[in-house]
């Protein structure tokens, strides 16, 4: 089953059993499907330099803590400042600063410059449990839930990850299940018409219904993917709140084990709120996944530290990670790509 999808994207091909492993990722249920995309290569290269143009500010900023020509307290004292300003957060910059000195301490480091480089290396360290491939054809469908607050960038990210994915010759049925916003369901109409795919949708309708039918649907259909974009709102919104668990109640009598993925879209430009909306959206449906968004801002960048710190505190409670399955530096369709943890710290930290 789902033999044309196993394959992994940007990497070795997937085994055979495997499920297939998305890259910044519909089919065409009105016309041919796109044809794959050929300049994989140098679109990353592009978008690469686009994240490190994105973070320049605060990349700069660290960098100039390793200016001088001594490591002494002074150098650390900079870089706690340095981190922080990153929005790093209190608790990811002490680890990432003990970590450096006990480093600095073993290799008996004596450059500024090599500081740095030891730097990299415990950041990448530190996010490397968030990278981590999304899978599709496990099931048929696999159901996705995606959330995020007003302004993140939900419905927008909703619309690259559907092209994407009918560029992999996969079949995507959307939900416009934000039923709040005025003119989100024509926003996601947009997206689906672009991308040639179907979606389902109620004037007024309720979300938890739409999605429900959009399950049902996608069943029906033979679709591979279904994704509900849901209505944006503040984790302090209760009722709202209570609103996104409700769909996913919704998704889970559609189709056993649904949604597959719950997905929280966050904006990288809102520092350590951005780590408040995660543990909060957590608490309420369960998020297995998350897309930084606006990187190509004034983000600082810092934030993913705080959120890889969080991770490894659910894992020290027996939870798994959250992982960051894609990060976004623009408008444009190849401007949502795959998390890196060397990618990142090195735009960061060039």
């Amino acid at each position: 089953m789902f033999s044309f999808l196993r394959r992994k994207l940007f990497s070795a091909p997937t085994p055979p059993e495997a499920p297939v492993v998305v890259a910044p990722v519909v089919v065409t249920t009105q016309a041919p499907a796109p044809a794959p995309r050929t300049d994989a290569a140098p679109a990353r290269s592009s978008w690469l330099n686009k994240l490190k143009s994105g973070l320049a500010r605060t990349g700069s900023s660290i960098a100039q803590v390793f200016t001088g020509t001594r490591i002494d307290d002074a150098l650390y004292e900079e870089l706690e400042a340095a981190l922080l300003m990153a929005d790093a957060g209190v608790g990811a910059t002490q680890h990432l600063l003990d970590e450096l000195k006990r480093r600095v301490k073993d290799t008996r480091c004596t450059e500024p410059a090599a500081v740095k480089a030891l730097l990299m290396e415990v950041l990448t360290e530190l996010l490397l449990p968030l990278e981590a491939p999304l899978q599709i054809g496990a099931t048929q469908p696999t159901v996705m839930m995606v959330a995020g607050v007003n302004g993140a960038g939900k419905t927008t990210s909703i619309g690259k990850l559907t092209r994407h994915l009918a560029e992999q010759n996969c079949k995507v049925l959307l939900a416009a299940a934000d039923t709040f916003r005025a003119a989100a369901r024509e926003q996601l109409s947009v997206w689906a018409d672009r991308n040639r795919v179907e979606i389902v949708s109620q004037e007024g309708g309720d979300p938890a219904a739409v999605c429900f039918d959009a399950v049902t649907a996608g069943k029906a259909r033979g679709c591979d993917v279904v994704i509900a974009d849901t209505a944006g709102r503040l984790a302090t919104q209760l009722h709202l709140m209570e609103e996104l668990r409700k769909i996913r109640r919704a998704l889970g009598r559609s189709m056993e084990g649904a949604p597959h993925e719950v997905i929280l879209v966050v904006d990288g430009n809102t520092g350590q709120n951005a780590l408040t909306q995660v543990k909060a959206f957590d608490e309420a449906i369960q998020l297995t996944g998350l897309v930084v968004t606006k990187l190509d801002g004034t983000a600082k960048g810092g934030v993913l530290a705080a959120i890889a710190l969080w991770g490894r505190e659910r894992v020290a409670k027996g939870k798994p990670v959250v992982p960051v399955y894609f990060i976004g530096v623009g408008e444009k369709l190849e401007d949502l790509q795959t998390f890196s943890a060397r990618e990142f710290a090195q735009a960061l930290l060039s």
